[in-house]
């Protein structure tokens, strides 16, 4: 059994405009498991955040079914997201109610602990990065 850390970001150059997102994910060792940079189209900053954790939540779920996982941690540098994916603030906007409500049923059958973070965006370096690669290849 193993630990995860994921590290998600996504972003919007100009709000809305072209959006990417970018997937970050190393084991207890510290080593790249996986990564994903990829353009999502037109999104605000917001939206683009909630797709980044929704492609994790994606890649863990399939991860899982050949892996066994005991625990993952997330790391977002989108205080919003964070609050609102861990029920801590209201969402008033429609769309991203949609995007934590599509969250919160892959949550909701994931078979390990887990724990959603919020973090510096100094400190979430390779997944701002991915996003940035994204947005650059466009």
């Amino acid at each position: 059994m193993s630990r995860l850390k994921i590290f998600t970001d996504g972003g919007a150059r100009g709000n809305p405009g072209p959006a990417g997102i970018g997937v970050h994910v190393v084991n207890e060792q510290r080593m790249q498991v996986f990564q994903q940079s990829l353009f999502i189209g037109r999104a605000t900053n917001n939206e683009a955040e909630y797709k980044a954790f929704l492609a994790s939540l994606e890649w863990l779920r399939e991860h899982t079914k050949t892996t066994t996982i005991k625990a993952v941690e997330w790391f977002l540098d989108s205080k919003l997201v964070v609050e609102q994916v861990n029920k801590n603030w209201k969402i008033k906007e429609p769309r991203l109610k949609k995007l934590a409500e599509t969250a919160w049923e892959t949550l909701s059958s994931l078979e390990c602990e887990y724990k959603i973070s919020h973090i510096r965006r100094e400190n979430n370096q390779e997944a701002d990065g991915l996003v940035n690669q994204a947005l650059d290849a466009i």
